[in-house]
């Protein structure tokens, strides 16, 4: 998994300049490690970071901007929809 940001800090906090649909599934990472993730419709989204551990459940309104560079986003529980990878 690429993560062009890994040696600029202030790189992440930066605003995003790409951005890429997540279908949710629960064994297939996504193919970059996102600054955030914008969800459209708001409800639970079940994630983990590449630092493994444990998946969290993220209580999600809508249009919100969640600040977690999730390498996983999986399918079940995942209630909140129109997710968007910010990068």
């Amino acid at each position: 998994m690429a993560d062009q940001f890994q040696y600029v800090a202030d790189q992440v906090s930066a605003p995003a300049t790409r951005a890429a649909a997540v279908v949710p599934h629960d064994t297939n990472p996504l193919p970059d490690l996102p600054k955030a993730l914008w969800v459209g419709t708001g409800g639970n989204l079940v994630a983990r970071g590449p630092a493994g551990g444990a998946d969290a459940v993220f209580k999600v309104a809508s249009g919100s901007v969640l600040p977690f560079r999730a390498q996983f986003v999986r399918a079940t529980g995942t209630t909140a929809a129109d997710i968007v990878a910010l990068y």
